[in-house]
């Protein structure tokens, strides 16, 4: 067996988040690791963030920093990964991707404690970078300049202390003094050898300064100070001549401020007033945002909370803090990163779910609720950091899920984390099946219905008086910036709407409209042409409009225009060519006769600096296409004709962005030179009768036709319509789906549009939707516009109460979903304890500080009820989470189905008494056939560390009507964590113990049993009579059930140890796995055992073998790959209705992946000889200069996959060292393109 991996949807996690100019000196943007991937982000002028550049760095980012050299206007960014290097990357704009600067090596490949990568920070000036590891290492860079303005990097400086663990680091603004960094430390070695851990209990951490001198050219410890226990996040306070400079420090309750010399000042996180005070505020995140006259800093706690930090400075000297100010500002999603841009946009990475962009509305009410320094010295002394001591003090605020100083202006759709995953087509009647996946965490969780396409968003829909043929959109004149005209044909007549507040019939345009019209264009004079079946009309300027007429009353069939060039093919395959001539007039050019009947023409857009498009494409009812020159040279000049499966109905002849790098000969010199992945080249595409779309390249000066690709799209004929999607030149195919063919990120996509067949469309720009598209479809004219472009898929998203954990399909069209929280109140809890503190409030309960309670609250309440009588604006409300029990070990569960067809949910029961739900199965027992029964897994009062619980169940429900009914209840020894049907009984994973249950009339009635399984099940298949059992530690173990002797016994196992997560069987004896460190494979019981056990026998050797600890026979291992992430979900299964089956894999992180089977020997050979070219060659090129074998193989070597994202990688490479693996396996580089664009289209 032999797999390809591809990636189908990046992930979609943003582990770090920078801010920056990374491509120009005023462009605001934002660096995100997703994973492997580094991505570059920009908002544009909407309000919505684009992805401009995505790459894989195949290997594991760590850590990212911003950094600018001194007197540099853009900034570049420092990358901490495992390679075991620190990597210093530029964004290059020419080529639209990172380019790497320098690549310093330190240590050994891998996320180990000891090897620096973990932290990185950067001095303020460009100066000096640090690099530390989590223990002991760190190692100093100084930055700087040669005699050529290229960046130059010293020998690293150590600044090691041993036994000292490291939690956070940055670079301290000391303006152009000796660079400093600071950072939290822990010295742990009286607690190693102190065996009591009273040590342990008693250790503090420090707040430490180390100098770089740059004279000396070394690093000191300079200064070192006790500060909280909890700190765990530092924040540089602007220094230099204005600023006082320092840390901010963040922890759990405080913040505080600390600098050399200076005395700390701190304050206590305002808390929310349902909060008890036995649990803390930890401050996760934050960033510091800073302009000529202010700073502040926005820090985010746990629950959500935004605070904004200000200082209060003395008046003589600012360098001295007189107070830290705690301003309570929103409430949003957690987020892993903060960005402010200098635009006053606010970039969240949450943490789970959507990511989102704010607009700053404000910077905060001045009657909000704030924390300040405590003046009282002696009360500041007894105040520790617990959270106790800081509720005594701390003001207390409501969380308003109406935002008061953010407007979220986009909605960054996330993945994250996928918890479970099911394929199929549950709604009926597609192409393709959907990918239903279990998202998100707690109260923003969502089952996630993935379709194959590009999202579609529907502006507006109008009834059309008839069934339109075709529809246009035109400008009046150049110089207006949107469009004037809606055109739309009917087969007898022409309808002219105006573009305005409101769209309209006129009559008064100039245009013909008792005839249907062929094509529409304004010309590059400001004239317009419309072409009908009995001529042209030429609506000039001046009014002087023109007309002209077919020769013999003949019939105009098909039509082709840019802005200077026009061509009609008439009955009888006679094509008349004219242009628009320097005086403004329509002149025929010339005419020819091709004695066949025209199918199809086209004209491609003038290209820039040219004054026509040089070729005119023809297809003809012979099945074949051939272009004819307009070079005035060779008027119509016929090329050679290309031969095609069937009539071609449509031609598109379009520039587009190569799809990698070409090379060109330059005259009168033998040196080839390179261009870049921006420039455009010539295709044409033959829309065919059959439904199938060809791609050809076009020679730009012979017009010879290369590299044919085709691709079945429908049933239906294919038309084509020239669009433009986001400024670039694409191509439209309306089949019984529409196809968009289009450049991103310098790689070519064909992908369906997730919206209703089209029959025709063009461009449309107004002033509410400056880059739409106008369409018709049946009786109706639809204004839309596409979104989310590159993304394979797009998302219906269906909210969910608690985090989902597992689903299982019911009957057609339902799906039944456990939801399951840890630390939260239930529904009927969380509206008492709701009840409970609106009582308290009404009654103006006071704190234990002796704060009144309205009083901390009276903005917010003011603001909410204001808010109410207004109607709310889009993206100014989220959900606030809480409020939070007091102690561990509350669980909030419920079981749901749903019915996904609908979006409606069926039934919906809420687990009381602190049940928690881990497992779910709907079952058929054999002696109730003809029911189907919903099985949940529970666990009541678990507490996680120590692990224990008072008791465990296993529910029996029925699902009458809107409601689930409990048929009984099974109390089991331990927490039974996965189950499934099995021969018309209930398989039980229960702990350690695989068991076989029957329906009862009370309970479930045990018939079997196998208590020996190593650790505990975590997942379980069936095939025939075998199982397959996922444990939690020891890998998959292959179970048969000897129905005869009634036993379950083990008969196969794997001899390494696996955290199993999920899997899925692949044949009777072979099952695919995925673990929590990220490895996808798959495992196979041998022949000469298969033989062995289908041979017969009684199975007491295996039951002896069994109970002597252990199978002694091994699964063999066929495929091994190290994924880069944690993989949650393995599906067999077939994306297209008539396609192959492959794997696809989901993660936590968001990502989606098909590991594809090969098909012949010949694949597999082509396949491995182009990833090994390709990993000599990216070891050197890639980001992080991670060696790829060694990355692949992560925890054990890579076997029989084949890295399909590093193949693509392909067409990114330069010219030469294509043409120099092309020429190792016999191929031209366009064949190669073509092969991996096969295999894509295979999933």
């Amino acid at each position: 067996m032999n797999l390809l991996a591809l990636n189908l949807q990046k992930s979609s996690a943003v582990n770090i988040a920078i801010y920056g100019n990374f491509s120009g000196p005023k462009q605001q943007e934002i660096v995100a690791a997703k994973g492997n991937i580094l991505e570059l982000l920009r908002p544009d002028d909407t309000g919505k963030v684009i992805s401009v550049c995505s790459t894989p760095v195949f290997c594991i980012i760590r850590s990212l920093q911003a950094f600018r050299l001194a007197g540099a206007n853009r900034d570049l960014v420092i990358i901490g990964s495992d390679s075991g290097k620190v990597s210093i990357v530029e964004f290059d704009t020419q080529l639209n991707d990172w380019k790497v600067l320098h690549c310093e090596v330190f240590g050994k490949t891998g996320c180990r404690r000891i090897v620096p990568g973990q932290y990185v920070a950067a001095d303020p000036k460009g100066r000096a970078i640090l690099v530390a590891a989590v223990e002991k290492q760190k190692f100093v860079y100084i930055m700087n300049r040669d005699a050529n303005n290229k960046l130059t990097i010293s020998s690293p400086l150590e600044a090691h202390k041993s036994e000292t663990i490291i939690f956070s680091v940055v670079g301290v603004d000391v303006g152009f003094d000796n660079p400093i960094f600071a950072m939290i430390e822990l010295e742990y070695k009286e607690a190693d050898q102190d065996p009591t851990g009273e040590a342990a209990a008693e250790a503090e951490k420090k707040l430490s300064f180390y100098e770089l001198d740059l004279g000396l050219n070394h690093v000191v410890r300079k200064w070192s100070e006790l500060i909280s226990r909890t700190a765990n996040f530092l924040l540089a306070v602007p220094g230099g001549d204005t600023w006082p400079s320092g840390v901010l420090i963040c922890g759990e309750n405080w913040v505080s401020y600390k600098n050399q010399g200076h005395v700390e000042v701190r304050a206590a996180l305002p808390r929310r007033h349902d909060l008890p005070p036995e649990r803390g505020v930890l401050i996760t995140s934050g960033t510091v945002h800073k302009q000529k006259d202010l700073f502040f800093f926005l820090l985010q706690s746990e629950y959500g909370d935004l605070y904004k930090v200000t200082f209060d400075l003395d008046p003589a000297d600012h360098k001295i803090v007189t107070n830290v100010i705690v301003t309570v500002f929103d409430s949003i999603a957690v987020a892993n990163s903060l960005c402010i841009t200098k635009t006053g946009l606010l970039y969240t990475a949450s943490e789970f779910g959507n990511h989102a962009l704010f607009q700053f509305q404000g910077i905060g009410d001045a009657n909000a609720v704030r924390s300040e320094r405590i003046l009282d010295d002696q009360l500041n002394e007894e105040l520790g950091d617990d959270s106790l001591s800081a509720a005594r003090v701390a003001p207390l605020f409501k969380a308003s899920p109406k935002l008061q100083n953010l407007l979220m202006t986009d909605d960054i759709v996330s993945l994250a984390p996928v918890t479970d995953m099911i394929v199929d087509d549950v709604s009926g009647g597609g192409e393709s099946k959907q990918i239903y996946t279990l998202c998100g965490r707690g109260h923003r969780s969502s089952l996630r219905v993935l379709k194959h396409g590009v999202s579609i968003s529907e502006m507006a829909v109008s009834e059309l008086p008839g069934r339109p043929t075709g529809v246009w959109t035109v400008k009046k004149s150049l110089d207006e910036e949107f469009d004037s005209y809606i055109v739309v044909s009917f087969s007898n007549a022409t309808l002219v709407l105006s573009i305005g507040d409101t769209v309209e019939e006129v009559t008064d345009s100039g245009f013909l409209d008792s005839a249907p019209t062929l094509q529409v264009a304004l010309m590059w004079d400001g004239s317009l042409i419309q072409v009908h079946n009995t001529g042209i009309r030429h609506i000039r300027p001046d009014k002087l409009n023109a007309e002209w007429k077919t020769p013999g009353k003949r019939i105009v069939q098909i039509a082709a225009i840019n802005a200077r060039q026009v061509a009609v093919a008439l009955s009888g395959g006679e094509i008349i060519y004219f242009e628009i001539d320097a005086t403004g007039m329509l002149v025929e050019m010339g005419m020819v006769d091709l004695g066949k009947e025209v199918s199809s023409i086209d004209i491609g857009a003038v290209p820039v600096g040219r004054s026509r498009s040089m070729f005119l494409a023809v297809g003809c009812w012979d099945d074949t296409v051939q272009l004819l020159s307009l070079d005035p040279n060779d008027m119509l000049g016929r090329g050679t004709a290309f031969s095609v499966e069937s009539r071609p109905t449509s031609l598109c002849l379009v520039e587009m962005t190569k799809e990698s790098n070409v090379t060109t000969q330059a005259t009168g010199s033998a040196a080839a030179t390179s261009t870049n992945s921006t420039q455009t080249s010539l295709y044409l595409n033959v829309g065919l009768e059959k439904g199938v779309l060809m791609r050809l390249a076009v020679d730009p000066i012979t017009g010879d036709f290369s590299d044919a690709r085709s691709k079945f799209l429908g049933p239906k004929a294919i038309k084509l319509c020239r669009v433009n999607v986001q400024g670039a030149s694409s191509v439209m195919a309306l089949s019984s789906r529409a196809w968009l063919m289009y450049n991103f990120q310098n790689r070519y996509h064909q992908d369906p549009l997730s919206y209703d067949a089209l029959e025709h469309v063009s461009d449309f720009s107004s002033a509410t939707c400056p880059a739409g598209l106008v369409a018709v479809a049946g009786n109706t004219l639809r204004i839309v516009f596409i979104e989310n472009l590159g993304a394979m898929y797009n998302q219906t998203t269906l909210p969910l109460r608690y985090t989902p954990r597992k689903m299982c399909r019911l009957g057609a069209n339902d799906m039944v979903i456990i939801e399951t929280d840890h630390n939260e109140f239930n529904a009927a809890e969380r509206a008492e304890v709701e009840k409970r503190y609106a009582a308290a409030l009404s009654g103006s309960a006071v704190s234990e500080g002796g704060m009144d309670v309205d009083q901390a609250d009276a903005s917010a309440q003011k603001a909410a009820s204001e808010d109410a009588e207004e109607e709310e604006e889009e993206g100014t409300v989220l959900p606030v989470r809480g409020p939070l029990p007091a102690a561990e070990g509350r669980w909030a569960s419920c079981v749901r189905v749903l019915d996904v067809a609908t979006g409606a949910t069926k039934a919906l029961l809420e687990l009381a008494n602190n049940e928690a739900a881990f497992s779910v199965t709907t079952c058929r027992f054999s002696q109730h056939s003809e029911e189907t029964f919903i099985v949940v897994g529970t666990v009541k009062d678990l507490t996680l560390h120590p692990k224990k619980w008072s008791q465990a169940y296993v529910l029996v429900y029925r699902l009458l009507g809107d409601s689930l009914q409990l048929l009984h209840r099974t109390e089991v020894e331990d927490i039974p964590m996965s189950m499934i049907e099995f021969q018309g009984r209930l398989l039980v994973g229960i702990g350690r113990c695989l068991r076989l249950y029957d329906l009862g009339k009370r309970k479930l009635l045990k018939k079997c049993e196998n208590k020996t399984l190593p650790v505990a099940i975590a997942r379980l298949q069936t095939s025939g009579d075998r199982i397959f059992v996922g444990d939690l530690m020891e890998s998959v173990l292959f179970v048969k059930y000897r129905k005869h002797e009634n036993v379950l016994v083990v008969f196969a196992d794997e001899a390494a140890t696996r955290f199993i997560t999920s899997m899925c069987v692949l044949d009777h004896s072979t099952v695919a796995g995925v673990d929590k460190f990220g490895n996808v494979f798959t495992l196979r019981v041998p022949d000469d055992v298969n033989e062995d056990l289908e041979g017969g026998g009684s199975g007491a050797a295996l039951l002896w073998e069994q109970a002597a600890g252990g199978s002694q026979n091994k699964l063999e291992l066929l495929t091994h790959y190290y994924l880069g992430e944690t993989p949650t979900a393995i599906v067999k299964s077939a994306l297209k209705l008539e396609g192959k089956e492959v794997l696809l894999v989901s993660t936590i992180t968001g990502g989606l992946y098909a590991f594809v089977p090969a098909r012949s020997k010949e694949e597999v050979t082509f396949f491995q000889h182009l990833e090994m070219f390709m990993r000599q060659e990216y070891s050197t090129t890639s980001l992080c200069h991670r060696d790829h074998l060694s990355y692949r193989s992560y925890f054990q070597p890579v076997r029989h996959t084949i890295d399909g994202d590093l193949c693509e990688r392909f067409t990114s490479m330069a010219p030469s060292k294509q043409r120099e693996f092309a020429d190792d396996v016999d191929r031209s580089p366009a064949e190669i393109i073509k092969k991996l664009e096969e295999m894509r289209d295979f999933v």
